[in-house]
């Protein structure tokens, strides 16, 4: 991934090469190529979640 992308839009993209492979729109060259990007954005949309949830505690701890 080359840009910071949100999360919500990197869900998307997750969800959109979910659909083409359930529909079986992908040769098997495009295959590996979508499951590497598959396999960032999930790094991406996990990262993101612990931050968040690291920063929710934080607050709470304060308050």
């Amino acid at each position: 991934m080359k840009k910071e992308i949100k999360y919500e839009e990197a869900v998307r993209q997750l969800e959109d090469i979910v659909s083409r492979m359930e529909e079986g729109d992908m040769d098997i060259d495009i295959l590996g190529e979508e499951l590497k990007k598959a396999q960032a954005l999930i790094k991406i949309c996990k990262d993101k979640l612990t931050k968040t949830d690291a920063e929710i505690k934080k607050l709470l701890a304060k308050g």
